[in-house]
């Protein structure tokens, strides 16, 4: 068997099963839970505007990391063993990204911008190289994407030497690139830019894996609250803290897999264009939704820690905004994906938006407990009118 006959079997064929997400996958994952209690415990730890903007960056980062592996184990078979030796390379090295975040703006700069790098640039070179002999076109793309990786890769590193605002001037603008560069469909001189639709997607597939990832955020959300509520456990509000966070975490996986994720994964696998839609509902679409689980998160250690606080504007944005952007991104998905206008989730955020101007006169406990309202209101609202379109339909 020559090379490239060896490495075609590295790839999806196309009637394998491809919907499901496969064990080296969901335990890459668990790199990504400790990532995230790493960031949550930071924020909640020194929340101001700069760290808040730090975070904002550092978030983009990690889950530009998660995404584009997910592009890449939607192409490839995880079941070989190379595949799987360069998840597990990733795992390891995302585990030293995730230790290197509470300073990735201080002494821990160049570390956590060389292993992001290192972990673009040679996920990216390994799929084309995957690709190559089997699959020119994919092979391109990917090459495509390689060349990017190590053009920003420079900028992280380039900032990663420079002071505080060379640093955040420079990751700024190679996350801004990163970001930018798939709507662009990855020109590059010479070789121009990727044709549309160039890679064989499995929409199902990418709609699961997005779903774990929102189980993740969800999951690291409890085991934060639990924590918090063990620490402050001598408090008289606690419980009530405690039983909020916990129902507007149940309401926030209500509102996302009730009907929104199932819309996502039929027309990510039913489209013609599985590129743009998975662009679309996936790697940005899912983005304010991760953001949103995070920042909820951060709100419910204020609300724990600083439980009668008030007018605290840091304060307000985490417990306030987070389900607010939590809501935006699902209005985002859900209209992408063919839904109805889901008028609920609207109903929300105005909700949300009343709270937070009352918030200044109210404790935080008090503040949060409103915020799982409004989580909960536009739950079951989105609820009763789906089952009435249901009944009208049947009817």
């Amino acid at each position: 068997m020559s090379k490239a006959d060896h490495r075609r079997r590295w790839i999806r064929e196309e009637g394998a099963e491809k919907s499901r997400a496969s064990f080296p996958e969901l335990f890459f994952d668990l790199v990504f839970v400790f990532a995230l209690v790493q960031l949550s415990h930071t924020l909640a730890s020194d929340f101001t505007s700069a760290t808040a903007g730090e975070a904002a960056l550092l978030i983009l980062a990690i889950w530009w990391v998660w995404i584009n592996t997910t592009w890449v184990t939607n192409l490839l078979n995880t079941e070989r063993e190379a595949v799987r030796h360069m998840l597990f390379i990733l795992m390891f090295a995302g585990i030293l990204m995730a230790i290197a975040l509470p300073e990735a703006f201080g002494e821990h700069a160049m570390a956590f911008a060389a292993i992001y790098a290192a972990m673009q640039i040679g996920r990216s070179i390994f799929t084309a190289y995957a690709f190559f002999g089997a699959d020119r076109q994919s092979a391109v793309a990917f090459m495509r994407i390689s060349i990017w990786m190590v053009a920003t890769s420079l900028l992280w590193i380039f900032g990663a030497l420079a002071d505080f605002e060379g640093r955040v001037v420079l990751w700024g603008l190679a996350i801004a690139v990163e970001y930018a560069v798939p709507l662009i469909r990855y020109w590059v001189p010479w070789l121009g830019a990727a044709p549309k639709e160039t890679l064989s997607l499995a929409g199902e597939h990418m709609a699961e894996r997005c779903a774990l990832f929102v189980i993740i955020c969800l999951g690291e959300t409890i085991l934060t609250t639990g924590r918090n509520a063990v620490e402050h456990m001598g408090s008289d509000m606690t419980f009530a803290v405690f039983c909020s966070a916990f129902v507007s975490t149940v309401a926030m996986w209500w509102i996302y897999f009730h009907h929104g994720q199932e819309k996502a994964a039929e027309k990510a696998e039913n489209t013609g264009t599985p590129e743009a839609v998975a662009h679309n509902l996936f790697t940005y679409g899912h983005l304010p939704i991760v953001d949103g689980i995070i920042l909820t998160a951060v709100g419910e250690d204020f609300s724990l820690s600083h439980s009668e606080d008030r007018g605290e504007a840091t304060h307000v944005a985490a417990i306030v905004g987070g389900p607010a952007l939590f809501l935006l991104g699902n209005i985002w998905v859900k209209v992408s994906a063919g839904s109805r206008f889901p008028l609920s989730h609207i109903v929300g955020v105005c909700l949300l938006a009343g709270i937070s101007v009352a918030s200044f006169a109210l404790p935080n406990y008090a503040t949060s407990l409103c915020a799982t309202i409004a989580l909960l209101i536009a739950a079951l609202w989105e609820y009763v009118a789906l089952r009435r379109m249901s009944s009208a339909m049947q009817g």
